[in-house]
């Protein structure tokens, strides 16, 4: 399985629950790999769009163009807004026109919103993952930037917002798939309710290579029990028969109002994602 991807714009509850399915299946890909190497049938939710996923022997290579495929405030549009960083004032100038998937912002404003559109952005990034990977000896901790790629094609952060800064007082700039722009592209945070409402719905992928769903099992749509301290368990999901090791959205409220995707630290090797 290949997905096409375009260029980017170069400028600027009280037992414990399993997660389990009988319907989910393993798929087959027809590039050279490895012998019972596979590509996960997950990837088939991410986007066709905006990302490029395929096997290289045992490594799953996923390109994406760091564009969402879902509507947001930052995507360009006529209303020119500004923010303060210390002294200086950052200016988003209007467009002539809004972008086909711009809307008003809900839960943000004009006056919040980070500076830079989604479209001012080099976003490209490529992760290799193993197409089978292991939990590591020892957890790690995420670092800023992109820990992670969602199935939307944007890329997942963590909960800081700078080094050892928390999330706290850039949260009214998220708009309300729990995203927002930069530095280097637009990025989630929240639980992404462009697709992901307290539910099942797979949400990405994270750079040790383990998928990331959203506060529910698929199976009986309950919250897992089990979980460890980065939200991960091993248990079967609606793309996987056998039981495998996955993260779950964080399923508790922070600053009364967001669930954080990844606050957690790795279980798995973490990769690069340039």
């Amino acid at each position: 399985m290949k997905h096409k991807f375009a260029l980017p714009l170069l400028f600027l509850a009280l037992l414990s629950w399993s997660c389990s399915n009988d319907d989910g299946t393993d798929s087959d890909t027809d590039i050279d790999q490895d012998e019972d190497v596979e590509l996960s049938s997950a990837f088939e939710e991410f986007d066709n769009d905006n990302l490029n996923i395929y096997l290289d022997g045992s490594q799953v290579v996923i390109e994406t163009n760091g564009l969402p495929n879902h509507t947001s405030p930052y995507w360009s549009n006529t209303t020119a807004r500004t923010a303060q960083n210390g002294n200086m004032t950052l200016t988003t100038p209007a467009a002539a026109t809004n972008h086909a998937l711009f809307v008003e912002p809900t839960v943000t404003s004009h006056e919040q919103m980070a500076p830079g559109n989604i479209d001012d952005f080099n976003g490209s990034y490529t992760l290799r993952v193993p197409a089978n990977p292991t939990k590591a000896s020892t957890s790690s901790a995420t670092g800023l930037g992109a820990i992670g790629i969602a199935i939307s094609g944007a890329v997942i952060y963590n909960d800081q917002e700078g080094p050892n800064v928390p999330l706290d007082d850039a949260a009214p700039s998220l708009d309300y798939s729990g995203a927002h722009t930069g530095p280097q592209s637009y990025h989630y945070h929240l639980e992404p309710k462009a697709w992901s409402i307290d539910d099942t719905a797979l949400i990405g992928i994270i750079s040790d290579g383990f998928f990331l769903y959203g506060r529910k099992c698929a199976s009986n749509g309950t919250y897992p029990m089990d979980l460890d301290a980065s939200g991960g368990h091993t248990a079967t999901t609606q793309f996987h028969n056998t039981a495998i090791y996955h993260y779950h959205t964080q399923n508790e409220l922070y600053l009364n109002q967001y669930y954080i995707l990844f606050p957690g630290d790795y279980q798995g090797t973490p990769n690069a994602i340039n």
